[in-house]
C-alpha cells in the first residue's frame, strides 16, 4: 500500500499533520522577522515578471527555510512529496502563501509536472528543490529543467547562506539562520532551455544548471564576507 495511504489510515499522524504547522508557522515567522537580508540580483527575478512569463525558482533543499521567508506570498507553487512529511511541511508554507503541488523525482513525479504546467499556464511562478527530495545533495534532478522546455518560462537560480547558523545532520545538511543573523541571497540571471532540445541537450541544460547553483553559493559567501554598506 502507498506511504501516503498508510499515514493518513493513522488518526495520530493525521492530528501531527494538522498540528505541526499551526506549531512551526509562527515560530518560523518570527525568527525570519529578524534575518538582516543582503540582496544581489532581485532584478532578475522582476525582469522575468515583467516580460510577461513566469519564473522557474530553482535552488538546493538545504536552504528550504530561508527560501520560504524570502520568497513567502508571491503566489509560487512548489512540489511537496505525498507522504506524510509532506503534508506537515505543505501546512507550513501554505501559510506563508505558497501553492502545493503533491509527488516528488522519486514518486508521483509525472503527475506533479502535469499540474506545474497546468498552474504555471494560469501566471504562477514555480520552484524546485533541485536536489531533493532524498539528494544526492547538490545533484541537480531534471524536473525543473523539462518544465522550462514545456513551458517556455525561464529557469531562475538562487543561494542563500547565512553568517550564523545551525546545521542540521541530514543528508542535504539543511541550515537554519540563528536569530539577527546576516543571510545573503544571490539570485542568478534567467536560464532559458529551448523547447525543440532533445534528450541529450536537456542534460547538457542540467549539468550547466547545477554549475550555475555551485557559481551562486560561492557568490552568496562572498557576499557575507564582505563589510555591510
Amino acid at each position: 500500500m502507498p506511504e501516503a495511504s498508510d499515514w493518513r489510515a493513522s488518526r495520530s499522524k493525521r492530528v501531527q499533520a494538522a498540528l505541526i504547522p499551526r506549531v512551526a508557522y509562527p515560530l518560523i515567522a518570527g525568527l525570519g522577522r529578524t534575518f538582516r537580508w543582503r540582496i544581489e540580483g532581485a532584478e532578475h527575478y522582476e525582469r522575468v515578471l515583467a516580460g510577461g512569463r513566469q519564473p522557474i525558482m530553482a535552488f538546493w533543499h538545504g536552504r528550504i527555510l530561508p527560501a520560504t521567508i524570502f520568497f513567502q506570498r508571491r503566489g509560487i507553487v512548489v512540489i511537496t512529496s505525498a507522504n506524510f512529511d509532506g503534508e506537515w511541511i505543505a501546512g507550513i508554507i501554505e501559510r506563508f502563501g505558497y501553492g502545493t503541488a503533491r509527488g516528488s523525482t522519486s514518486r508521483g513525479a509525472t503527475r506533479a509536472l502535469v499540474q506545474l504546467r497546468k498552474t504555471m499556464a494560469t501566471g504562477k511562478p514555480t520552484a524546485f528543490t533541485m536536489d531533493g527530495p532524498r539528494g544526492p545533495a547538490k545533484v541537480a534532478q531534471p524536473g525543473a529543467v523539462f518544465l522550462a522546455k514545456i513551458t517556455g518560462n525561464p529557469i531562475v537560480p538562487f543561494h542563500i547562506e547565512s553568517a550564523r547558523h545551525w546545521t542540521a545532520r541530514s543528508w542535504d545538511q539543511t541550515q537554519v539562520p540563528k536569530p539577527f543573523s546576516d543571510v545573503a541571497i544571490a539570485i542568478g540571471e534567467p536560464f532559458e532551455v529551448p523547447g525543440d532540445v532533445d534528450d541529450a541537450g536537456l542534460e547538457a541544460r542540467r549539468v550547466a544548471l547545477e554549475a550555475t547553483l555551485a557559481r551562486l553559493e560561492d557568490r552568496a559567501k562572498a557576499m557575507l564576507a564582505a563589510p555591510r554598506a
